[in-house]
């Protein structure tokens, strides 16, 4: 639809380190996205509404707390309960392998490990984001 596509980057739940979510946010913003970023200790809820205020493309979820299994997925209800089902979501953080395929089943796009280089992370957006 022309404009630059819209990306809420957000730290869900308690997890307080947000190096890597700011790193990764200037990474697409210096790609020519439009990045939000949340701060830190935001509820899937908030997060949710934050997208649906800044009529997003995109949610970006950082989770280094271990409690990816319970916030993606409560992100992912919370933006459908919104309206927002077309909204991709993508997590980053510290994921096992293992839970991957949970991650993907409850609504998640694609994680990406803490190695992923931004211009995957780029990539991916742009092949998938929603027209808005």
């Amino acid at each position: 639809m022309g404009g630059p596509i819209r990306v809420l980057v957000a730290k869900p739940g308690l997890d307080g380190h947000d190096r890597g979510a700011k790193v990764v946010a200037r990474g697409l913003r210096d790609a020519g996205m439009e990045v939000i970023y949340t701060g830190l200790h935001r509820t899937p809820e908030q997060i949710a509404e934050a997208a649906l205020q800044e009529d997003v493309a995109v949610v970006g979820l950082s989770v280094l707390s271990g409690a990816h299994g319970v916030l993606v997925p409560r992100v992912v209800e919370a933006l459908r309960a919104r309206g927002l089902d077309d909204v991709l979501v993508v997590v980053g953080g510290i994921i096992p392998d293992r839970d991957v395929p949970e991650l993907l089943a409850a609504g998640a796009a694609a994680v990406f490990p803490p190695a992923s280089r931004i211009d995957e992370i780029v990539n991916f957006i742009r092949e998938h984001a929603p027209d808005r």
